[in-house]
């Protein structure tokens, strides 16, 4: 039986991020790879992330899952363009398979694409597709312990969204304590407290979308 050392799996796959990464930028797409556990409520953020930014911001939206293709459908009566990978048994998107789906996109219409990985708090902070960042989804139902517990997550990501705040008078979440424990361990991350049910909290969240994007469109000229 041949081995292969996780070293050597990375490395290949960043060897395809960085092919990626050079495939983006040379088109002007700022990526965003969005990662949280099940559950915590990635699709909903995404479909009222396209509500508010898709009349000013061209968005396509790559959907990861181990099966079905229940959120590609949802993102597609958006009216953006999405794409589902299947991952079967495997717990995160890599760089080939995002790789695999850029075929399905006009890549230079694009101003924005979002790479919704798998639900998982481990193994998609591994693994780098060739995004610009990486954003955490931290819904108030899962608790306030996440960061401690799973801290590469807070770690590799620019923005931390703390979705489902409308829900923190029925838990014992904490939101003072989730947001000093997950700035404690990245001190550069931007923080975003915000419910998808109510809408508030979402334009301060889109509107560090919309710089990053303005930003991203500047360094293209």
């Amino acid at each position: 039986m041949k081995v292969k050392p996780a070293a050597n799996i990375l490395s290949a796959n960043d060897a395809i991020a960085s092919d990626n990464r050079r495939l983006f930028r040379e088109n002007g797409v700022f990526v965003i790879n969005l990662m949280s556990s099940p559950g915590a409520g990635k699709t909903t953020l995404l479909e009222e992330t396209i509500a508010r930014l898709s009349g000013s911001i061209k968005i396509a939206v790559i959907e990861g899952d181990v099966a079905t293709s229940a959120d590609a459908l949802r993102i597609e009566k958006t009216g953006v363009p999405a794409v589902q990978i299947n991952t079967g048994n495997l717990c995160h998107l890599d760089a080939g398979m995002v790789r695999s789906a850029l075929s399905e996109f006009d890549i230079k219409s694009l101003d924005m694409l979002i790479v919704e990985n798998v639900g998982n708090l481990v193994c998609p902070a591994e693994f780098n597709v060739g995004e610009d960042c990486k954003a955490m989804l931290l819904s108030a139902a899962e608790g306030d312990d996440k960061p401690l517990k799973y801290p590469l997550m807070f770690h590799e990501s620019s923005a931390l969204v703390i979705n489902k705040t409308d829900l923190i008078p029925h838990t014992n979440f904490s939101l003072e304590k989730a947001r000093r424990d997950a700035l404690s361990i990245n001190p550069k991350l931007a923080v975003f407290p915000l419910s998808c049910r109510t809408g508030e909290g979402l334009e301060d969240w889109c509107g560090w979308l919309a710089d990053r994007i303005g930003e991203n469109r500047c360094l293209r000229g």
